[in-house]
């Protein structure tokens, strides 16, 4: 069982005010998190504090220190157990998301843990550089958001082009150290960096919010095949 104080608090400090079905929403989703975790590998995190500081508040940094609107469509780019996803739209349920990744079991417990907790989400399951071609999903989204482990630049093709022009895309990242990395790959892309947030979780653990805001179109030739984003990253 999760320490709600310690999750209410820990939003409160990040702005964002959790009411008592979220609270709720929150320890229901820990609890088939768990239960899930015996038998799918979701995560390695498996320490009620752990999973309420390095993943759930961890999520919700986003919210505190990017701006996304009202009813805004955000897509969860290679989102895994849904992670910042989840987190965000148990708190913002105003909130159109779309929730993608290629591993079909990963996206079959986000698929039962939304009816579970009464929310609503679209769930693809595709690769990212495949998705990300199809006129449904190319830029239609007011904000792409990815905790992936992947370099900025990387990253960046990923989501990108899932971006309207005038949307955002944030990442999420342990070290600052990448931004002039992706700086330009995030400009060939169609981007400008807008905004860097530093700031350290309950636990000490540094993170930092890269939030790039879509300038024009990304071009058709993006992005490119895996192989190639991998092995010659822009």
């Amino acid at each position: 069982m999760i320490d709600t104080q310690l999750l209410t608090s820990g939003a409160a400090k990040l702005g964002i005010e959790l009411n008592e079905k979220a609270a709720d929403r929150f320890e229901l989703f820990e609890q088939r998190l768990i239960r899930w975790n015996e038998r799918v590998n979701l995560t390695a995190i498996t320490e009620p504090y752990d999973i309420v500081v390095k993943h759930f508040l961890d999520s919700l940094t986003v919210l505190s220190y990017a701006h996304i609107p009202e009813g805004a469509k955000v897509i969860d780019v290679g989102c895994g157990a849904g992670f910042p996803g989840l987190p965000m739209l148990i708190a913002r349920p105003d909130l159109e998301f779309t929730f993608l990744d290629s591993t079909g079991k990963k996206l079959s417990f986000i698929r039962e843990t939304l009816r579970y907790l009464g929310l609503f989400g679209e769930i693809v399951h595709d690769r990212a550089e495949i998705a990300g071609r199809k006129s449904e999903f190319r830029e239609k989204y007011d904000a792409a958001v990815t905790r992936a482990v992947a370099p900025l630049n990387v990253s960046a093709e990923y989501c990108l082009p899932f971006v309207r022009t005038g949307g955002i895309f944030v990442a999420m990242k342990g070290t600052q150290s990448e931004v002039s990395l992706g700086e330009n790959a995030i400009e060939t892309l169609g981007g400008r960096i807008e905004d860097i947030a530093s700031l350290e979780l309950e636990n000490k653990d540094k993170r930092h919010i890269i939030v790039s805001r879509k300038i024009s179109q990304t071009p058709t030739k993006y992005p490119r095949k895996t192989k190639k984003i991998d092995t010659r990253p822009l």
